[in-house]
């Protein structure tokens, strides 16, 4: 009996839906799940609103139950972190103790992305561990779902403006 190999377009698809629950709570729209042995062993979203923790991002959420769940502070070595948004500098560090195999995501963060955008972390000094790293996987979808959210937030505000307007107006 053969096992199922899932592509990354299944995993990343999890962590796509993982995005959408951050949504639903106002969070930014970034979701992750680590995958073992063709199984998830955590999943996570951007919660740093909700859980009042600005280290919450969907992958430090998505380690920090694989972990609980290994019982373990370092992944099986066929771990692989699937993410809609490149990661940030903070979960580069955690993914690099983590000794993480291999990290797919979604689409490049220009401001805060660090593995090939504004910070190319592994191109500047030593890390006692490196992961290869693919970028691209569902990059429309998970663009446009960034891009969607930043667009209702916007709009929000400038309705929330417009009432404040409207009230000073008849005082």
């Amino acid at each position: 009996m053969s096992e199922t190999q899932f592509t990354d377009e299944y995993w990343m698809q999890l962590a796509y839906e993982q995005a959408a629950l951050a949504a639903e709570q106002g969070e930014i729209p970034v979701g992750a799940v680590i995958v073992s042995q063709n199984q998830v062993i955590g999943r996570g979203y951007n919660a740093p609103i909700s859980l009042n923790d600005p280290t919450a991002h969907a992958e430090i959420v998505a380690l920090r139950e694989a972990c609980q769940n290994l019982k373990n502070y370092r992944l099986p070595e066929d771990a692989v972190l699937y993410v809609t948004l490149e990661p940030c500098t903070m979960c580069v560090g955690a993914l690099v103790h983590s000794r993480i195999s291999r990290v797919v995501f979604g689409t490049t963060e220009p401001k805060a992305g660090s593995l090939v955008s504004a910070r190319k972390l592994f191109e500047t000094g030593y890390y006692n561990h490196v992961f290869p790293f693919d970028s691209g996987c569902m990059q429309q979808q998970c663009a446009e779902q960034l891009s969607a959210f930043f667009k209702l937030r916007r709009e929000q505000k400038r309705q929330l403006k417009l009432q404040e307007k409207l009230l000073n107006a008849h005082k």
